[in-house]
């Protein structure tokens, strides 16, 4: 029998297949270098959605172009040109990414305009910002850095969302790779985690939104996307109460890890909100360190001043007058819900600010003296300008506190007893 022989359309049928299998793996398999595009290989000219093969792969353009005019800012000959609510996007995958960081300016004379960048590790299925939305409105190139750190295979896409008509351009995007972080062991607790870790929070930039530092004076569960801490933990006895005055630094946490935002102290200026402390200036009035260490602003959240200067400023109270009674106290407090961003999209303002309190005599080996008959004190009072100032107005149980926020309080009591400790509402 007479062996096929494959040519004329056979060839070109087999061509054809050799070409969509290279195209199908070009658009979905991971590359494992960074990425580097400055748009030089050109090639797209209008404004129409189409894909365009550059340096890096095949990229989906909508709204946008590569442009080569004098008023195009760039580096090289090209620059992607982006109008409306347009979109440049990546069609393939890269292998994890570290850090992202874009240039951009506004093209030509035209008035500013705002983008975001988004991130698929799904191949386009589904998407999400990354960072905050970034302004655009310099006539000069500039960089907007994004911090990533996900190891999965990830694609990115660059929205503009406002300044319609006008024009942005964006350069020289380059994504590192992601390098899996070390992890920092954790160090034995500390005495403000005595009663328990409230989210298992662990000191490692791949759980940036639950991410645990120990200061001497607190503990703290940060969140990187809501620029503040999800609950501070302090232990409050007689030993921390002193004479030093209020120091009155706030100022940025330089301990977050490298390329996080950190808050500044005038970031809540002009938004009617006071820096709100979580563990309070006047429980650490031992010494200047002490004090100065409260006003950093990794233990701020966002809150209105019938909030901070009146309910929950006499709840502080009542807690020092606790300890002036002979008393130790166990404090974790925070903020729950989301109203909106100040600070250009760095700090979340919190719906409302939430306290659980356990009160024990002075005393040594402090979890095993707890029982059923030990005192516990929660509130979950409204970040809002019309509030009652009597924080006994807010009492709710520790448990209600969980199920609010999904914390586990003093989880290193017994279960029988946290029971009983955390469905009581306090009466006292």
């Amino acid at each position: 029998m007479k062996k096929p022989r494959f040519g004329g359309v056979g060839k070109t049928l087999i061509a054809f297949s050799a070409v969509l299998l290279v195209l199908t793996i070009s658009l979905t398999t991971a590359t494992m270098a960074p990425l580097s595009e400055g748009f030089e290989a050109g090639g797209k000219t209008s404004y129409a959605a189409a894909n365009v093969a550059l340096g890096t792969g095949s990229w989906h353009m909508a709204e946008a172009l590569t442009g080569n005019l004098s008023t195009d800012r760039k580096t090289g000959a090209f620059s992607a040109r982006i109008r409306e609510t347009g979109r440049v996007r990546m069609n393939f995958n890269k292998s994890g990414a570290g850090t992202v960081s874009i240039q951009h300016a506004v093209f030509g004379s035209d008035g500013p305009s705002t983008w975001q960048l988004w991130l698929s590790t799904n191949s386009g299925s589904t998407w999400s910002q990354v960072g905050s939305t970034i302004s655009t409105g310099s006539t000069t190139l500039q960089t907007a850095n994004f911090t990533v750190n996900n190891g999965n295979a990830i694609r990115f896409e660059i929205r503009k969302v406002s300044g319609g008509a006008n024009r942005i351009n964006v350069d020289n995007i380059q994504i590192s790779d992601f390098s899996s972080p070390t992890p920092t062991p954790t160090p034995t607790p500390s005495e403000h985690l005595t009663m328990g870790n409230p989210s298992n929070a662990i000191t490692n930039v791949v759980q940036p939104n639950n991410y645990l530092m120990e200061k001497p004076q607190y503990s703290m569960s940060y969140s990187r996307d809501n620029g503040g801490p999800n609950w501070v933990s302090w232990h409050l006895d007689s030993s921390w109460l002193g004479t030093t005055p209020r120091q009155d630094d706030f100022r940025a946490d330089t301990t977050l890890p490298a390329g996080w935002y950190r808050v500044q102290a005038t970031d809540y200026s002009g938004s009617g909100f006071d820096r709100g402390h979580m563990c309070p200036s006047a429980d650490r009035t031992i010494t200047v360190a002490a004090n100065s260490a409260t006003f950093l602003m990794t233990n701020m959240i966002p809150q209105l001043p019938a909030n901070n200067q009146g309910v929950w400023a006499n709840l502080e109270n009542y807690s020092r007058t606790l300890v002036s009674q002979g008393n130790e106290l166990y404090i974790i407090s925070g903020g729950h819900g989301l109203q909106f961003f100040i600070a250009n999209g760095h700090v979340a303002v919190p719906a409302q600010t939430w306290k659980v309190i356990i009160v024990l005599p002075v005393g040594s080996n402090d979890v095993s003296r707890v029982s059923t008959s030990t005192r516990t004190i929660a509130v979950v009072v409204p970040n809002s300008g019309s509030i009652n100032s009597d924080w006994r107005t807010y009492r709710v149980s520790v448990d209600q506190v969980e199920a609010i926020t999904g914390f586990d309080f003093f989880s290193n009591v017994s279960t029988g007893i946290q029971a009983v400790i955390e469905g009581t509402v306090d009466n006292q």
